[in-house]
């Protein structure tokens, strides 16, 4: 049976105009600044949230100087309004964190740092969208510094969208990687999941894997299966899309349907566990985490999440 989304994916809500005319006009930007807002992302990719986790806690943009300040990327606009964002360095002495955050966070009244992960399925439409964009943007400057051609070190221009070459004056854009994202089920009330080998144990998802050079997206929907759980799907259909900067990501969103008799053979050092379960079961654990014992699944700012509970009729606040 098939089924749709129930809604759009944490991280691909955005309420603002991402104003791609602005980036490079010097002269409106500067008439923007005065009522302009800034959001200030730290090296760890945390920024301060606010009203449990609901809205950014951004800054008059003027704090930062009488004008746009060179490390500053435009985010978009709403309502006459600019939306900026700054990279500033995490507090001396915090240790490095995780690399994926587990379980949701403490949320509390005061203001909080928090990442993309752990707030995208709480904030609001703008500041998912306006967070989201930045975490992409400040990503692809830091796997970017260097020219792809000449290997010269870049210049960032146009209110952080485009990178310049010193050396050679190549022109390189913000990069996305396409990755698929597959719900595998039996066409009635079973699911596929699995464990990748540096998740906790319990900890599970939807199968996903990227693109490769020449492929198309359902092509790489049913090798990605067969590689990593040894199955073969069919009835293959696309749901939705999601940005998942982590660190250039663009998640494809599909369904298939396979066959629960079919052995399952995991692809060693990609999957260390898989298993089918029932609808009810996965409704359950959304709904209560913590309720199913050894089934805890994919976090609210995910379009893993989504898919879940789009397929199981599960009721959750994330």
């Amino acid at each position: 049976m098939s089924f749709d989304l129930i809604g759009l994916p944490a991280l691909s809500r955005s309420a603002i105009d991402r104003g791609e005319p602005l980036r490079g006009d010097d002269e409106k930007l500067a008439a923007l600044w005065p009522k302009a807002r800034m959001i200030v992302v730290d090296t760890r990719g945390r920024t301060l949230v606010a009203d449990r986790g609901t809205r950014l806690a951004d800054r008059p943009a003027v704090e930062f100087g009488d004008l746009p300040p060179v490390n500053a990327v435009l985010l978009g606009e709403q309502d006459g309004v600019a939306y900026f964002a700054v990279l500033m360095p995490a507090e001396e002495g915090e240790a490095t964190p995780p690399s994926r955050a587990w379980g949701p966070p403490e949320l509390t009244d005061e203001p909080q740092w928090l990442d993309l992960r752990q707030a995208g399925a709480t904030l609001d439409d703008t500041s998912a969208g306006l967070f989201t964009t930045a975490a992409a943007l400040f990503q692809w400057h830091r796997l970017g510094k260097y020219c792809a051609k000449c290997g010269a070190r870049t210049v960032l221009e146009k209110s952080g969208w485009t990178s310049v070459c010193s050396g050679c004056g190549r022109e390189e854009y913000p990069r996305t990687d396409a990755a698929v994202i597959c719900l595998v089920h039996d066409g009635a009330d079973q699911v596929l999941v699995a464990r990748g080998p540096e998740w906790p144990e319990g900890r599970f998802s939807v199968l996903a894997g990227f693109v490769e050079a020449g492929e198309s997206l359902e092509a790489c929907v049913a090798r990605e299966i067969c590689e990593e759980v040894g199955v073969t799907v069919r009835d293959i259909r696309y749901l939705g899309s999601q940005p998942w900067p982590f660190p250039r990501s663009l998640m494809i969103g599909f369904e298939a349907v396979a066959d629960p008799a079919d052995p399952l053979t995991l692809a060693e050092g990609e999957i260390a566990e898989a298993k089918w379960v029932s609808r009810a079961d996965v409704r359950r654990s959304i709904e209560e985490p913590g309720s199913v014992p050894g089934l805890g699944l994919a976090g609210g700012a995910s379009i893993a999440f989504r898919m879940l509970q789009s397929w199981s009729g599960a009721q959750s606040e994330q």
